[in-house]
Formats: structure tokens, C-alpha cells, sequence
């Protein structure tokens, strides 16, 4: 878990190299189509060799065939594949790459700015803040997102892999390469409204999944708001038929529905899309296409755990009846 470590290292290497006249990060603005589409048709036969890889060499008993190669090629076969013993391909296209790559291209449409300009807008430094914030967030708190969807029941296939080593890097960061050439001056007071708007749904959304991990670090011991946290005690079968029993915590966060995680996330990067104003569509295409890949994985997840948990799952549904936006859905 040295993500946050790695992640100074990219930022402060990445602008050093600039400050110091060494590498002029406008460059690869400048070169953004040459380099997405080396992504785009790089990162598809990365994924061809992924899946040969599951036929021929699966790093673990966490593998197999659906029986149908297209989705095979999709999905993924392999839950964790590796190269050698210590090199987790999953860790490497969804934090390393994708995440930094994330943080690079911010940083770089504010360079590209300042060198047309001489100046950087107020709309972007608050985009380019807020992403920041994010992906520190994210690299803070790394341990935790392995233990999610992505990591944990989403195989290395086409759709993850494929998606984090370019739809990330190149739709994530759109909101960014639209006020490149579309600069708007906000003024100190929408600015610094949007900012801390931004950040306080960044700090919910680290919150409520602080509280999940710290209520399951405890075994349902932590206190949830300084209350004794509220939670349903599930049984269930592994495949080896063993029993097992999860806590599900209803109570906090978790109290308002079963995914109220996706809320302050969707609504952190509408704060850092929104500098960019209303004047065209593009800005909101990552925001659009974030709140329905969130409510998508929701479902994805429902269905998931109904099928684990069964009746546990129905008395928690019961006990926390909204899957994501509270009193709506």
C-alpha cells in the first residue's frame, strides 16, 4: 500500500521536470491524440494478452471460463492476475495508471493554460484543486479500495482494464481539457463557494467509507457517530460450502441507503465540472456517464449480495430500503 508515496513521487518529479526548464508538460497536451490513441489500441492488445494469460498461465485458483470467449474477453477471467509474485496487474492499471495518470493530466491542461494565457482562470484552478483532493483522497485511503467491486469481484478483463488505462485518463479528465481553450472567470466568491462545496462532498464521500472499513476493522465495535453503530449480523455459504457470517452496518452513512457513498462522489465531480458553466455539453459528459456507472454498480452489487446473503439481505433492504439517493431511489 505505498500508493500515496508513489503518487507524491509522479506529482513532484512531473513538476520539477517542468519548473526547471527539463520537460514542458504542454507538450503532452499537444500530443493528446497520438498518445490516446496508442492507449486506445495499446491497451487492447493488453487485454488480448490478458486473456490468453487466463487460458494458458492464471496466477491463482481465482480464474476460469465462462464458456463464451467474447465475454471471457470482456469481463476478464482472472480476479488477480500478476506477473511474477509481486506485480498485481489489477493495483497497476486501476491505481498506478490510471489514478496518476488522472492527477498528470490535470496538472498538465493548468500548464497548458498558463502558457496560452499567462494566466490560470479561477475555473480552472478550483477543477484542477478538487480533482487533486480526489485523487489524494483515493491514494489515502488505497487499502480500502481493495477491498472494493474493483478489486475484490471485478475480473481483469476489457472492462476494467481497457477502462482505466484510457477511458480514465481521457474522459475523467474532460472536464480539465474543455477550459483549456474555454477559460471562465468565476470570481473569488462562486470560486470559493464551488471549492469547499467540492470538498466537503470529497470528505463525505471519504467518510462514509472510513466508517464501513473502521466498523468491519472492529467487528461491528466502533462507535457510528458516538452511538453504538446499528448493524445486521448475515450468514452465508462459500463455495466450498463452508458458513460464514458479514456484519451489514445500517446505521451513519450507511443508515441513509445502501450506497450513499455514490452520492458526495457524483456530487464532487459535478463542483469540479461546473467552473466550466453551462455554455456547452462536454463538461458533463464525465459526470453523466459517472452517475450511471455508479448506479449501474449498485445494482451490480444488490444483485450480488442478494444472492450471497438471502434473506439477511432482504432484512437489510427492509431496514435501509434506498439503494443510493436517499427518499428517491
Amino acid at each position: 500500500a505505498n500508493g500515496l508515496l508513489a503518487y507524491a513521487v509522479t506529482l513532484v518529479t512531473y513538476l520539477s521536470l517542468w519548473w526547471f526548464g527539463i520537460f514542458n508538460p504542454a507538450i503532452v497536451y499537444d500530443h493528446l491524440g497520438e498518445i490516446y490513441s496508442a492507449l486506445v489500441f495499446g491497451s487492447l492488445v493488453f487485454c488480448l494478452c490478458l486473456y490468453i494469460k487466463g487460458h494458458v498461465a492464471p496466477s491463482s485458483s481465482d480464474s476460469g471460463s465462462s464458456g463464451n470467449a467474447f465475454i471471457d474477453f470482456y469481463w476478464g477471467m482472472e480476479l488477480y492476475p500478476r506477473i511474477g509474485k509481486h506485480f498485481d496487474i489489477k493495483v497497476f492499471t486501476n491505481c498506478r495508471f490510471g489514478m496518476m495518470s488522472w492527477a498528470v493530466l490535470a496538472v498538465t491542461y493548468c500548464i497548458k493554460q498558463y502558457e496560452m494565457n499567462g494566466r490560470v482562470a479561477d475555473s480552472m484552478l478550483v477543477n484542477t484543486a478538487l480533482m487533486l483532493i480526489y485523487i489524494t483522497k483515493f491514494f489515502w485511503w488505497e487499502s480500502g479500495y481493495w477491498c472494493t467491486m474493483d478489486i475484490a469481484h471485478d475480473r481483469a478483463g476489457f472492462y476494467i482494464c481497457w477502462g482505466c488505462l484510457v477511458w480514465v485518463p481521457s474522459t475523467y479528465t474532460s472536464p480539465g481539457m474543455y477550459l483549456v481553450n474555454h477559460p471562465v472567470n468565476l470570481g473569488p466568491q462562486l470560486a470559493i463557494s464551488i471549492l469547499l462545496a467540492g470538498i466537503l462532498c470529497i470528505y463525505i464521500n471519504y467518510d462514509c467509507d472510513r466508517q464501513r472499513q473502521e466498523f468491519r476493522r472492529t467487528n461491528g465495535k466502533a462507535s457510528v457517530w458516538g452511538k453504538a453503530p446499528s448493524k445486521i449480523v448475515a450468514s452465508y455459504q462459500t463455495t466450498k460450502g463452508e458458513t460464514k457470517t458479514s456484519l451489514l452496518l445500517t446505521s451513519g452513512w450507511w443508515g441513509f441507503s445502501r450506497h450513499f457513498h455514490y452520492v458526495p462522489e457524483i456530487l464532487a465531480a459535478f463542483f469540479w465540472t461546473v467552473p466550466a458553466l453551462f455554455n456547452h455539453f462536454m463538461p458533463y459528459f464525465y459526470v453523466i456517464h459517472l452517475t450511471i456507472l455508479l448506479l449501474d454498480r449498485a445494482k451490480r452489487d444488490d444483485d450480488r449480495c442478494s444472492t450471497k446473503y438471502g434473506k439477511y439481505w432482504k432484512m437489510y433492504c427492509n431496514r435501509v430500503p434506498y439503494r443510493v439517493v436517499p427518499g428517491i431511489y
